[in-house]
């Protein structure tokens, strides 16, 4: 008998070590055309865990300048024009259910100040709103909430959007399903010197930058995943 909970608890931690964490990443055009996802799979890679991570989402692909490593995961939920309101609203129970992530990545916010003219409140909201739906489809979901990045105009409400995000990840964040701050503003280095000429999309600078605050906290989840596995 003791020999066969021997074999399964090692068959177990074997089938749990092979099942990747699946990673959503969750966003607009600055997710979607721009090149800090292949940036943060390198990261990822280097830290050993490419063979345990499967990017997810309904898109796929990544423009060729980005120079995507070999065996980058191009998946992901960007979606280009498109707001953190309406996705709450309208998408993100259904993405749930087709990618069942272990992780979201959400970088979103910037479509709603430049096309939807929200207010930092609405939009932080739309946050919480998208949280209920993550964590109604999976009670256990990790989530990465990255603040706004810098554009050349209307910085007051990504300012004020960003100013409210450490008191909104402290106040959901839980145990059972934790929330980290990708902090990507300019308090932490970003600056308008690294958005394209639209002012609004990253330079390959800028995609750097953002993949050196996310990729960390993604193999952070990813880790924690793994680990919670086997208890």
């Amino acid at each position: 008998m003791k020999g066969l909970r021997t074999a399964l608890l090692s068959a177990f931690v074997a089938f749990a070590s092979t099942q990747k964490v699946q990673v959503l990443p969750l966003g607009d055009s600055i997710t979607d055309i721009c090149c800090w996802r292949s940036f943060a799979w390198r990261e990822i890679s280097q830290a050993g865990l490419a063979d345990q991570v499967d990017f997810v989402g309904s898109v796929t692909g990544i423009p060729a300048r980005c120079d995507a490593p070999s065996g980058f995961d191009a998946n992901h939920e960007g979606h280009s024009g498109w707001q953190a309101y309406d996705i709450a609203k309208n998408n993100i129970d259904a993405w749930m259910r087709q990618s069942s992530p272990d992780v979201v990545h959400v970088l979103l916010g910037t479509n709603d100040i430049n096309i939807g003219k929200r207010d930092a409140t609405t939009i932080v909201g739309a946050y919480t709103s998208l949280l209920s739906s993550m964590r109604t489809a999976n009670p256990n979901v990790t989530v990465i909430m990255a603040t706004i990045i810098p554009m050349r105009w209307d910085d007051a409400t990504a300012a004020a959007v960003n100013k409210q995000l450490p008191a909104w990840v402290q106040q959901h964040n839980t145990t059972q399903s934790p929330i980290y701050l990708a902090d990507i503003s300019k308090t932490t280095g970003f600056t308008t010197n690294m958005l394209q000429g639209d002012g609004i999309h990253p330079t390959t600078q800028g995609d750097q930058v953002i993949a050196s605050r996310v990729a960390p906290l993604i193999i952070n989840a990813v880790e924690f995943v793994l680990a919670r596995r086997l208890n």
